[in-house]
């Protein structure tokens, strides 16, 4: 039986039972660009509003620079959550090549051990055009997998620079993963992606690297003291940790609790999941546009019409402009 096929109530009660291969589909629905997929997608995900468990998940961004071990640190933390007997999803967004635009997805192979078990799931995405260290679906992926019954939610972003704000605009708690002698403590040391993080930690705290990393460590900390106080309430800190030797990580999932309790109590936690659902509702009312835009016949039609034109140098860019935005209306 083909998946459109199936009966919206069908998915739904199979993505709540936690199947995972019915997940898997749903959220490749939802990343397609059918129209066909989209309708499907649109209907489950409406249905699934109504009848999703409302328990409380909580959503991990973890960002930092290739080679700064995003997966070895989410595998080695989420081996140790396990034993709580936590369900985890993990959302890892690949950079997109913009020649090919092809992308390795390689994270279910970095993760090897959380990926065989039946309480994790996995889901390689790749970043395609989207700016802002995410892909073009990951909120609805979260919501897909939280309705799933995955109460711990990483999103492991593209970590390509400075530029992740998507990711920080649908996250509970922020995550910086640093390395010392990566040639990037002065660039992070800058305003920007160090502000939003809630958690400093220089992962490969080990071998040769120790002492590097201790001094690094140091030296964030006080950077840290140049920032204003977080609207959260929380000081954020600094923590070495060493994700292949399994050192600190249950000292980092204490200090993100931590940050849990303090925001829950103070009520920040909620507050600023409204507030996210604002900035998201607005996101998906521009890209609705945006997409009715580009598929009306008449702005598609001269779309081509005035980039031929520009080829042949007939026509400036604003002058271009003009006629296709008056072809919606004519």
């Amino acid at each position: 039986m083909s998946f459109l096929s199936k009966n919206i109530e069908q998915v739904c009660n199979e993505i709540i039972d936690g199947n995972r291969k019915t997940l898997a589909k749903a959220i490749t629905l939802i990343e397609s660009n059918n129209s066909d997929h989209r309708k499907f997608a649109n209907k489950l995900l409406n249905k699934l509003n109504t009848k999703k468990n409302k328990g409380e998940s909580i959503r991990i961004g973890i960002t930092g620079i290739p080679g700064a071990g995003k997966s070895t640190f989410i595998e080695s933390l989420g081996n140790y959550l396990l034993n709580d007997k936590n369900k985890i999803a993990v959302l890892a967004i690949d950079p997109s090549s913009r020649i090919s635009k092809g992308s390795i997805l390689g994270d279910k192979t970095r993760m090897s051990q959380l990926s065989n078990n039946p309480n994790v799931f996995i889901r390689p995405t790749a970043a395609s055009n989207f700016q802002g260290g995410t892909a073009k679906n990951t909120r609805e992926s979260i919501f897909l997998c939280e309705a799933a019954g995955f109460n711990i939610i990483f999103i492991e972003t593209v970590g390509v620079g400075q530029n992740e704000i998507s990711v920080f605009e649908m996250v509970d708690f922020f995550l910086l993963l640093k390395i010392a002698g990566s040639g990037d403590e002065l660039q992070g040391i800058k305003r920007g992606i160090i502000e939003m993080s809630d958690l400093i930690i220089i992962n490969k705290t080990d071998g040769d690297n120790t002492n590097n990393s201790i001094i690094a460590k140091n030296e964030f900390q006080m950077a840290l003291k140049l920032f204003s106080k977080k609207e959260s309430g929380w000081i954020p800190e600094v923590m070495n940790c060493s994700s292949i030797e399994n050192k600190g990580i249950i000292e980092i999932w204490d200090k993100i609790t931590s940050y849990f309790k303090l925001t829950k109590d103070n009520n920040f936690f909620y507050k600023n999941r409204i507030k996210q659902n604002k900035y998201w509702l607005k996101k998906i009312i521009n890209q609705s546009i945006i997409d009715n835009f580009y598929h009306n016949e008449k702005v598609r039609k001269e779309y081509k019409n005035q980039v031929k034109k520009i080829e042949e140098n007939k026509v400036d860019v604003f002058e271009a402009y003009q006629k296709i935005i008056l072809s919606q209306k004519s």
